[in-house]
C-alpha cells in the first residue's frame, strides 16, 4: 500500500472517530435542546427532511395510484380529511385545533402538497405516517379505499378557496365515526393471523406505553403487565381461561369481559385482533 493511501485511510479513520466522539458527547451532555418551543437546528431539519424525502420516494415507487378524478370520491375524501386530517393541518380559511400549533416540527400545511408529492408517495405518507414527526399512520383506522378518497380530494385541495372550502363543509354533511371493522366476528372462529403483522399493529394500537413486550421496543416505564410469557400463562387477565377464542374477545372488547379493567377499548380491528393474538402466543418464558 503507497504511503498517500495509507494517509488517506489514517485521516477517514480518524475523522469517523471524531465525529463519533461529537456524536456521543451531543447524546449523552444533554446540549441538544428537544423541546417542542426550540426550533431544530438549520442542519438537523435539513437533515430529517431530506431522509424523509428520500424514504418515501423510495418506498412509494412501485404503488400504482387508481384513477382519482371522480367526484365523489374527492367528497368522501374530504368527509375523511375534515375529520381526521384537518386539526392539524388546517383547511383553506381554518386553523388547526390548539394542541397542534405547538408541535415541532409544525404540522405542513396540505394546500400545495398535490404540487410537491405525487399520489402515490401521499397515500403511503398517510397509510404509514412518519416517524418523529406527529403524523400518525392510517392503515390501523381506515381503509385503503377511505385513504386513496383523501388523496383524492388532496388533488382538488389546492384549487380550493376559503370560500369554497366552506361551501364543501356546507355541502356535505359530518361524517360518522369511522371504522375499517368490516363485519361483526365470528365468537367461534378463533382462527389466528399473522404474528409479523400482530407485532406492528401493537405498536399502532399503543400497547407498548403501558406494557413491556419481548422484542418490541417501547417506554422504559409501564403501568401495565409484561406480556412476557404471555403463550404460557393459565389465564388472560388473571379471568379469562387462555385460549385463542378468549385472547380474541379480549383485545376487541375487554370492558365486556372485566368492566373495571383499566384496559381500555381501543377498537381493535377483527384482523388486527387476529394478528396480535398470533404474535402473543409466540411469547414464551425462556
Amino acid at each position: 500500500m503507497s504511503l498517500r493511501k495509507r494517509i488517506a485511510g489514517i485521516t477517514l479513520a480518524a475523522s469517523a472517530a471524531a465525529a463519533a466522539v461529537v456524536a456521543v458527547f451531543v447524546v449523552y451532555s444533554g446540549v441538544y435542546d428537544v423541546s417542542a418551543t426550540s426550533q431544530h437546528t438549520g442542519a438537523v431539519y435539513s437533515l430529517l427532511q431530506t431522509s424523509m424525502r428520500r424514504s418515501v420516494k423510495l418506498r412509494a415507487s412501485e404503488i400504482q395510484a387508481p384513477a382519482l378524478d371522480d367526484a365523489d370520491r374527492a367528497i368522501q375524501g374530504f368527509k375523511h380529511f375534515r375529520a381526521h386530517c384537518v386539526q392539524c393541518h388546517g383547511a383553506p380559511g381554518v386553523a388547526p385545533e390548539p394542541f397542534a400549533l405547538g408541535l415541532t416540527p409544525a404540522p405542513a400545511s396540505l394546500i400545495d402538497s398535490a404540487k410537491e408529492w405525487s399520489a402515490s408517495e401521499v397515500y403511503w405518507i398517510i397509510r404509514q405516517g412518519i416517524k418523529m414527526s406527529g403524523m400518525p399512520a392510517w392503515q390501523y383506522r381506515l381503509g385503503d379505499e377511505q385513504i386513496w378518497d383523501v388523496v383524492a380530494f388532496m388533488q382538488v385541495l389546492p384549487a380550493l378557496s376559503p370560500a369554497d372550502y366552506e361551501y364543501w363543509n356546507v355541502q356535505h354533511a359530518p361524517v360518522a365515526q369511522l371504522s375499517n371493522e368490516s363485519a361483526a366476528s365470528d365468537e367461534h372462529d378463533a382462527r389466528l393471523g399473522d404474528a409479523s403483522a400482530g407485532k406492528k399493529a401493537l405498536q399502532q394500537y399503543l400497547c407498548i406505553t403501558c406494557h413491556a413486550i419481548p422484542g418490541v421496543v417501547g417506554a422504559d416505564h409501564h403501568v401495565g403487565p409484561s406480556l412476557a410469557g404471555m403463550a404460557g400463562r393459565t389465564y388472560i387477565a388473571g379471568i379469562l381461561p387462555n385460549t385463542p377464542a378468549n385472547m380474541l374477545r379480549w383485545l376487541r372488547k375487554p370492558s365486556e369481559v372485566d368492566p373495571l379493567t383499566a384496559m381500555p377499548d381501543l377498537n381493535v380491528s377483527d384482523q388486527d385482533a387476529r394478528d396480535i393474538a398470533a404474535f402473543l402466543y409466540t411469547l414464551r418464558d425462556n
